[in-house]
């Protein structure tokens, strides 16, 4: 069995060819993708090939934690049926590629208890269903309410979606690029330069992934107060340690999203607290995922880029 994917040959070069499959087993299942995601941040740097080593990874990879599918065949102990739209947060089911990742292609094996069921009428949408969760993490790590965000893309936005979908009194966004201050439901967006951004915080979370806005966020904060750090930085996070000392702050790292994450915005969303709407801004056949991801890396109106594989053919 044979399936079309997006393939990272090495650092800087995408190819969209055929691959083999593993066979599946009885607790697989063998899904058809409807649609997936382009991460900004870990996808970008195992493109650019400045993403830290991890078990697992290497050269020729596939892509993509973020494929909405339909099964078309379940292993007898997968716990799945043929018909059901799923969540893939990833496969590892190439003969000739790695899948740290995997599931940006057509077809896709997997164990079943991998996937998470979702309604076919936010199929599209789900696709943003990892980031939610990172979002849900981030705030759980927190483990106090929010004040500030740093960064309005799409994880910032679902953070501060989620925190007021909690309960919580609608955080501060600091956003420096004015393309992205737009979009805000519920909470104001303002640049970090403003005289309100300067308003001390008790909780701030960095959903921007970028090292240097570390010591700014926590020049922010109160004495005793909280950074969770909610992007992925690369190598080498380095911040000034006397203003960090002389408010005696934790930081805390956000890091994988658990299958509680998941079910917590599954809940919120069939609550109707929460929305994922209005975040997906690009769509890309296939054939077109090579403009498609410099277009997510590196244009600023693009929020989030997604690949309609339903029109693989």
């Amino acid at each position: 069995m044979d399936t079309t994917a997006i393939v990272f040959e090495e650092p800087g070069t995408l190819s969209v060819k055929q691959l083999a499959l593993t066979p599946p087993d009885t607790c697989d299942v063998v899904v058809e993708t409807l649609f997936s995601g382009i991460s900004t941040g870990t996808e970008k740097m195992l493109f650019e090939g400045s993403m830290p080593q991890f078990p697992g990874m290497g050269y020729p990879l596939v892509p993509g934690y973020e494929s909405i599918a339909t099964v078309v065949e379940a292993g007898s102990e997968s716990g799945r049926r043929p018909g059901e739209t799923v969540f893939v947060p990833g496969a590892n089911c190439y003969c000739d590629a790695a899948g740290l990742f995997g599931a940006s292609a057509d077809r896709l094996v997997l164990p079943g208890n991998r996937t998470i069921r979702v309604d076919e009428d936010i199929a599209e949408d789900a696709v943003l269903l990892a980031l939610a969760a990172t979002a849900h993490r981030a705030l759980s790590r927190a483990q106090e309410p929010v004040d500030v965000i740093i960064g309005h893309g799409v994880l910032g936005r679902l953070i501060a979606r989620i925190a007021i979908a909690q309960g919580q009194t609608p955080p501060l966004v600091l956003e420096s690029n004015p393309e992205r201050r737009k979009g805000a439901e519920g909470y104001e967006v303002l640049s970090p330069d403003s005289d309100v951004s300067k308003a001390a915080s008790y909780c701030t979370i960095d959903a921007s992934g970028a090292p240097e806005a570390i010591d700014g966020a926590i020049a922010g904060l109160h004495r005793n107060g909280v950074l969770v750090l909610a992007g992925f930085y690369g190598d080498m996070v380095k911040f000034a340690f006397p203003p960090a000392f002389m408010r005696e702050i934790s930081i805390s790292l956000s890091a994988e999203f658990t299958p509680e994450d998941t079910h917590a915005v599954l809940d919120l969303l069939a609550s109707g607290c929460l929305s994922l709407k209005g975040l997906i801004t690009h769509h890309a056949h296939p054939k077109e995922a090579s403009q498609a991801y410099r277009t997510a890396f590196d244009d600023p109106s693009c929020l989030k880029m997604v690949i309609d594989w339903r029109i693989a053919s």
